[in-house]
Order: structure tokens, then sequence, then C-alpha cells
């Protein structure tokens, strides 16, 4: 507990164009990993333009670059790939370290573009929303012909962690 940071908080919205896998469309469903940490989404059945609306909670540890991957579920074989991406969190955690109290709800913190060594589909908005700070982005998937998956990052302090310093 003396190292934990804190909590992320995932909030996987939907996924967008997704390559379709099987003859029949695909059944999505996406892994986060961070560390020896792992979890996953259910699955959306045949449909490429899934909406999840999930939220799932990663600790940190330190902040390491999270990786996602998207699969289509098969029943008979493994599950193929549809696409991975990768995003930094860095940026985020430095916003929270601000610190930021009072201000009008929607009030843009930061933002981070995407570039050829990242993930992100559009200007990503770290904002200040409803009294808390939270990231969303569309992320582009790497190694297959098209997707993005929506996702918005929020924090969760623990009491008697870490925290960010």
């Amino acid at each position: 507990m003396e190292r934990l940071v804190g909590l992320l908080s995932i909030h996987v919205r939907k996924g967008v164009n997704l390559a379709s896998r099987d003859i029949r469309g695909s059944d999505p469903y996406v892994i986060f990993r961070l560390d020896q940490y792992k979890l996953k989404t259910a699955v959306v059945n045949n449909n490429i333009n899934p909406v999840w609306d999930e939220f799932l909670t990663l600790p940190v540890f330190e902040p390491l670059p999270i990786k996602m991957e998207v699969y289509d579920k098969d029943v008979f074989s493994h599950d193929d790939k549809m696409g991975d991406a990768e995003f930094d969190i860095k940026p985020f955690l430095e916003a929270l370290k601000l610190r930021l109290d009072d201000l009008p709800s929607e009030t843009i913190i930061a933002t981070v573009k995407p570039t050829r060594t990242n993930c992100i589909a559009e200007e990503s908005h770290i904002t200040w929303t409803n009294g808390k700070l939270v990231q969303t982005m569309v992320l582009r998937l790497r190694n297959v012909v098209s997707g993005e998956i929506e996702i918005q990052l929020g924090w969760v302090d623990v009491p008697g962690s870490k925290g960010l310093s």
C-alpha cells in the first residue's frame, strides 16, 4: 500500500469502425494492462461499433504507459486481435498535482496533441468537470486496418497510499 499512488478510473465508452474479424462481424472486448494488472471489458456481440459504457479501475504504482488491446471473442478458436494502443498517463497525473478547486465546470486544464509517437487520434483535453479532473481520449488502434476506442480517465485518491508528490 505504501507504493500505491492511487487508482486510475477508465470509463470505456465505445469503439468506432473496428476491423471485422469474422464473416458475420466481430464480438469485441478490450483489455487494459498496467504492470502485472490486467482488466477486461465485457464482450459486445456482433458489433464493429460497440458501446461498452463500462468503468474499470487500475491501481497505479508508477506512471507507466497503459497498454490497451482489442480482441474478437471466438468460441472454437483463439480470440483474434483487433488492434492495440498505448497511452501515457503522465500529463493527467501532472494536472492532478495542481490540486485545482473552485473552477468552472468544463475548464480545460491541458491539451495533449496527437503525434507520431502516441496513439491519440485527436486532441485530448484534460478538464475540470463537475469537481473532478478527467481526460477524454480517442485512441487510434495500431496493427490493424481501422478502429478507434473512446475512453475517459478519472482518478481516485486512496487514503494511506503514497499519493501524488
